[in-house]
């Protein structure tokens, strides 16, 4: 009897089954995460960027995750980013770099960055990024004032930077610089004309005076010694005659190296990279050694791609995988874009 109870309760009692988890919320752009993967994803771009300044996050504009096993995921991010006041060259920090201001006429970046999070140790696999800067248009609409970049090749831009330097290097004892690439050049017009101008040089092993009596024997330090540096310069050629020269070296710093050979101002020469242009390109397409088959550091159709080097126009919501929830689920993370850390261009 005692048996047969036993068996009757035992087909009554309710049959319990496993609850699948439910399926975590698509991370969010502006979650610490993406915003981590995205700090290393920008100082990645800026290790391998080989001409003009550094560039700082201005807004995650997408983030997409794939799994790819226990404590292995592979994320995309498309991000948007701004051109800071630090040339490419120089040591400061990223963090203590200044933004530059639209009223500069910016300079944006848009870059599609592939990462492999492994363990919780976040790795660049692959990078792709232009940069443009803003429309011309749309500065003087805000800021009719504003100066616009003038071409890197303009023959008023290459004259003072050869009177830059020139003045510089007869001035200073120390070693004769040569040039190495010009970042920027605006020209105004009134009240006076004047034309500033940036530009990265390195140093020689000749000092100035060496350098007048056989310039074409002065060469760039070798690479374990090399000494890059930045110059600011501002020529008024009218009403009055007047030249302002700010140069600074940094010093030797191991491992920095500039894609090629400076060249003498003197010859009216500037290298190729910046002829025809008013911004050196944000054009880094890197892919890691540390990239495995397993995890190809290909951007897949179906991910991000590359964009052209016009402005996107990203959606204003981003589209959620559509996962029931059951109720008293979290809500799902902000939407995509984020937010805009400086300003839109």
């Amino acid at each position: 009897m005692k048996a047969l109870l036993a068996l009757i309760l035992l087909v009554q009692l309710p049959t319990h089954r496993a609850v699948p988890a439910a399926s975590p919320p698509p991370l969010g752009c502006d979650d610490p995460e993406s915003e981590a993967a995205a700090e290393v994803a920008v100082n990645y771009i800026n290790a391998h960027s080989q001409h003009g300044y550094k560039f700082a996050l201005n807004r995650i504009e997408k983030v997409r995750v794939l799994p790819q096993g226990p404590n292995n995921e592979i994320l995309f991010l498309e991000l948007d980013l701004l051109e800071t006041t630090c040339p490419i060259l120089s040591p400061t920090p990223l963090a203590n770099c200044t933004v530059r201001s639209f009223t500069e006429h910016a300079v944006e970046g848009d870059c599609d960055v592939k990462l492999q999070n492994l363990n919780g140790k976040l790795s660049v696999l692959a990078s792709k990024c232009h940069s443009h800067a803003d429309s011309g248009e749309d500065v003087l609409q805000l800021c009719p004032d504003c100066l616009l970049l003038a071409s890197l090749n303009n023959t008023e831009v290459l004259a003072a930077v050869t009177a830059a330097l020139n003045d510089h290097n007869s001035k200073t004892p120390d070693a004769y610089l040569r040039l190495l690439e010009i970042g920027r050049a605006r020209i105004q017009d009134q009240p006076v004309h004047m034309v500033s101008v940036e530009f990265a040089v390195a140093a020689t092993n000749c000092t100035a005076e060496e350098a007048k009596a056989n310039l074409e024997a002065c060469q760039l330090l070798p690479e374990d010694q090399s000494n890059f540096g930045f110059c600011r310069a501002a020529m008024v050629t009218r009403p009055k005659e007047d030249l302002r020269v700010d140069c600074e070296l940094y010093g030797h710093q191991p491992g920095v190296t500039f894609s090629h050979p400076g060249q003498d101002t003197s010859a009216g020469l500037v290298p190729s990279p910046g002829q025809g242009f008013t911004n050196h390109n944000l054009r880094v397409s890197h892919h890691s050694p540390v990239a495995s088959e397993s995890s190809s550091s290909e951007f897949p159709s179906s991910a991000l791609s590359a964009k052209s080097v016009a402005k996107r126009a990203a959606p204003e919501v981003a589209q959620h995988d559509k996962v029931p929830r059951p109720v008293g689920f979290a809500l799902p993370p902000p939407p995509c874009p984020g937010k805009v850390r400086y300003f839109k261009i």
